[in-house]
């Protein structure tokens, strides 16, 4: 609940959260942008990056592509109590799991920046297909007193007291699977940068990932192939060749004037 009180707090004052003098004779409104993202979710993390392309004053679509790491909601990190400088591990999980993606959307503009360092309020909504890496999760078992064995997680098998830790990461990349699917991402967008060369924005909103076969993350029989999640993001971007209202004044003004000649 308190994520969404932070929600509403900002899309009720972002448009009033600060003040400053900002000539609409210099200010470049025609802003196509490239971006990179990061992205806290419900149920993991996301790396994006956008490129939007402006179509109106107020109007553009983006194309994306996204890195995104995926956790069950039951993962609870342990250690060995009497073995703990192996660090930690999750007890039961069976796969380490993330997405690349690619898609487009749009983006529309509700609230103009009108001051120096206010904040201009947008929707936007995407999606696009996502592919799903399932690597394997190889764990430290103990067999004796003195040694120990890299195994996959076995759970009529392996009690926590028995658990070293996780083995290496690439331990198991020769035995990755694959999940297609798809997903959708929407919500609002509060961009704040006082260089209108520059963007830096807040985003907040809700998104849904969907595969065609149901995810093996942990050993129980709650795994899902659908999770919504909600998100929280930074983005830091550049804006490409920005026009102000003068540059498309001087620009008509010139076609007109070879016509007449």
């Amino acid at each position: 609940m308190r994520l969404w009180h932070v929600i509403l707090f900002v899309m009720v004052c972002g448009p009033l959260l600060a003040q400053g003098e900002l000539d609409p004779q210099n200010r470049m409104f025609w802003r196509n942008e490239r971006s990179i993202g990061a992205l806290l979710n419900t149920d993991g993390w996301s790396v994006i990056y956008r490129e939007l392309r402006q179509t109106k004053p107020n109007n553009r679509y983006f194309i994306e592509g996204s890195v995104e790491g995926f956790k069950n909601p039951k993962e609870i990190k342990l250690s060995n109590y009497y073995n703990p400088g192996y660090g930690n591990f999750v007890f039961g999980k069976l796969n380490s799991t993330w997405t690349i993606g690619a898609g487009a959307g749009w983006q529309q503009e509700i609230f103009e920046k009108h001051d120096l360092g206010g904040v201009s309020v947008s929707w936007f909504a995407g999606g696009g297909a996502t592919l799903m890496f399932a690597k394997p999760i190889y764990y430290k078992i103990i067999v004796d007193a003195y040694s120990y064995e890299e195994q996959k997680f076995d759970v009529t098998l392996h009690q926590p007291v028995e658990i070293l830790g996780k083995a290496s990461f690439f331990k198991g990349f020769d035995e990755i699977k694959l999940y297609p699917g798809l997903y959708a991402r929407g919500g609002f967008d509060f961009e704040y940068s006082n260089n209108d060369r520059l963007t830096h924005a807040l985003e907040i909103g809700v998104s849904l990932h969907a595969f065609a076969k149901t995810i093996p993350i942990m050993a129980t029989e709650d795994n899902r192939q659908i999770f919504p999640a909600i998100f929280v993001s930074y983005r830091i971007g550049w804006i490409l060749d920005p026009i102000n209202p003068q540059g498309i004044f001087k620009m008509f003004s010139k076609k007109k004037q070879i016509q007449v000649e």
